[in-house]
C-alpha cells in the first residue's frame, strides 16, 4: 500500500466509496480543468485528449463563447420545461438544426437531453408514423442504455441481467467489408449484404410489420466501422420499396466529425428520420431528433418528450456551439485532421502486422488490433496494453468494439498541429513497443 497518494488517486477512491460500480471506469485520469484538446488533472499533470468525453467535444473543450453563451442564460432562467413555457432558445436551436440538417422539402425538429432518449423517441414516432411496430438493427451497433435503445444496442456486455427487452426488434449482420468480406471486392460485398437484407424480409420479420431500420452510418462504440456507400444507397431503396422508415443515429458521428454536420451527408442520401446529440453543445446535455416533417408529426400531442427537453441553458450552448463552428470551418477541420491522422496511422499500420485494419471517415478514426492478420481472431490484450502504456504518458484513448481490441481516435477537431503530433508520437512510440517492433 502507497504510504502518500496524489490527488487524483484520493479522488478515484472517493469515487469508488460512494459511486456504483456499474457506472464505468475507461480511464483512471480526472479533471481540474480543460481547455482545447488539453485536460489539467487534480494533480495539475498534462493530458492530451483523444478521447473527447467519448466524442462530445469536437470544438474542443470550454470555447469561450459558448461558456459566455452558457452564463448569459443561466443569469436569465434556468428551466420553465418548454412544454409549460415556451421560450426562443429551444425554437431558434430548433431552426438552426433543420437548416444546416435538411431532411426532403420540409424538416421539424424535437430536442431532448441525451443520444438515447433521442433514439427512444425516433423509434415511437416512426411507429406511429407507419402504425406498425417493428424495427430493424444492427450487429455491433450502441444506440444508448435505455430500455429500447438498449434492446437496438448489440453489445451484450452491456445488457447483462438487464432484460427482459423490448419486443419486435430484429437484428442483421451490420455490413463490416473488413470482418466479412470472404475475399470479395467492394461491389460483390455489398451485392451479398443487400440479398441478405431483402431475405431476412421472409425469413426474419413480414416487411409490412416494419416500422423503421436504424443505423448509425458509421458505428462509433462497435468500432468505426463505415457503411459502405452501395450499401446504404441500397438500403435507403430497400426501405422506400417496403414503406420503412430509415433512421440513422448520428449521435457520436455529428458535428463536423466526418468532415459534415452528420456522415450521411458525405453520401448524398437522406434518411427519414436521425438523432443527434454530443457534440452539439460541447458537452451540455441536450440531444436532437430531426425528420420529414410528416414523419415527425404523425406523433399525438404529448406521446414524445419530457419535462427537461430541450433545457434553454443547454439550447444556448448549442447555439454558440454550431455558430463556433460555422465561424472556424469544423467540418473542413474534420476532414484535414482526419486526413492527416490517416496517413500517420496507416504508415504505422505497414510497420505493425497486429494491426490488421486502419478506418474510418474523416476524423473519425480506429486502428483495429487481431492475431495472426484474422478479423476473426480480436487481440484486445495487445490493444488494452497500448491504451494503459499511452495513459502512463498522459494520453487519454478509448477502446472499441464489441471484442474491445479497437483503439478510436476522437481528439478534439480544433487540436493544435503541435499536439496531435505529439499525441501521434506517444500513440505510435507505444504501439511499436507493445508490437515488439524496433522504432
Amino acid at each position: 500500500m502507497k504510504l502518500f497518494k496524489s490527488k487524483s488517486e484520493k479522488l478515484l477512491d472517493r469515487r469508488k466509496a460512494v459511486v456504483a460500480n456499474g457506472v464505468g471506469v475507461f480511464n483512471t485520469a480526472t479533471v481540474k480543468s480543460a481547455r482545447g484538446a488539453t485536460i489539467i488533472d487534480s494533480d495539475g499533470k498534462k493530458w492530451i485528449d483523444f478521447a473527447g468525453g467519448i466524442g462530445v467535444v469536437n470544438a474542443g473543450h470550454c470555447p469561450d463563447s459558448v461558456v459566455k453563451a452558457i452564463q448569459e442564460q443561466a443569469a436569465k432562467y434556468l428551466h420553465t420545461s418548454f412544454n409549460v413555457v415556451t421560450y426562443e432558445p429551444y425554437i431558434e436551436l430548433c431552426e438552426k438544426l433543420t437548416e444546416i440538417l435538411p431532411h426532403g422539402k420540409k424538416t421539424k425538429a424535437m430536442l431532448v437531453s441525451t443520444g438515447a432518449e433521442a433514439v427512444e423517441n425516433a423509434v415511437k414516432i416512426a411507429r406511429q408514423a407507419t402504425k406498425r411496430q417493428a424495427v430493424v438493427c444492427f450487429t455491433d451497433a450502441f444506440h444508448g442504455r435505455t430500455m429500447m435503445a438498449m434492446s437496438l444496442t448489440s453489445k451484450i456486455d452491456y445488457k447483462l441481467n438487464c432484460g427482459p427487452f423490448a419486443p419486435e426488434v430484429y437484428r442483421l449482420p451490420f455490413p463490416n467489408y473488413y470482418r466479412y468480406n470472404r475475399k470479395g471486392d467492394m461491389d460483390q460485398f455489398v451485392e451479398w449484404e443487400l440479398k441478405r437484407l431483402n431475405e431476412s424480409m421472409r425469413n426474419l420479420v413480414d416487411p409490412k410489420n416494419v416500422a423503421a431500420v436504424i443505423m448509425e452510418p458509421v458505428q462509433g462504440e462497435g468500432g468505426i466501422n463505415p457503411a459502405p456507400e452501395k450499401y446504404l444507397k441500397g438500403l435507403r431503396q430497400f426501405c422506400d420499396d417496403h414503406g420503412i422508415l430509415l433512421i440513422f443515429d448520428e449521435v457520436q458521428s455529428g458535428f463536423g466529425r466526418t468532415g459534415n454536420w452528420a456522415s450521411w451527408q458525405n453520401y448524398g442520401i437522406t434518411p427519414d428520420i436521425s438523432t443527434y446529440a454530443k457534440s452539439m453543445a460541447s458537452g451540455m446535455p441536450v440531444a436532437a431528433i430531426l425528420g420529414k416533417a410528416e414523419v415527425m408529426d404523425a406523433a399525438a400531442p404529448g406521446t414524445i418528450g419530457g419535462t427537461y427537453i430541450g433545457n434553454p441553458v443547454c439550447c444556448a450552448a448549442a447555439l454558440a456551439t454550431i455558430a463556433f463552428m460555422e465561424k472556424v470551418d469544423l467540418n473542413k477541420k474534420g476532414v484535414e485532421v482526419g486526413k492527416y491522422t490517416r496517413n500517420r496511422l496507416e504508415k504505422l499500420k505497414e510497420k505493425c502486422p497486429q494491426i490488421g485494419d486502419v478506418r474510418g471517415v474523416g476524423a473519425f478514426l480506429a486502428v483495429e488490433f487481431v492475431k495472426n492478420g484474422d478479423p476473426m481472431q480480436p487481440d484486445s490484450e495487445l490493444t488494452d496494453q497500448i491504451l494503459k502504456a499511452c495513459a502512463d504518458r498522459g494520453l487519454v484513448l478509448l477502446s472499441a468494439g464489441t471484442h474491445k481490441n479497437v483503439l478510436r481516435i476522437l481528439s478534439p477537431l480544433v487540436i493544435e498541429k503541435e499536439l496531435l503530433d505529439q499525441g501521434l508520437g506517444i500513440l505510435e512510440e507505444e504501439t511499436l513497443k507493445a508490437c515488439g517492433v524496433k522504432s
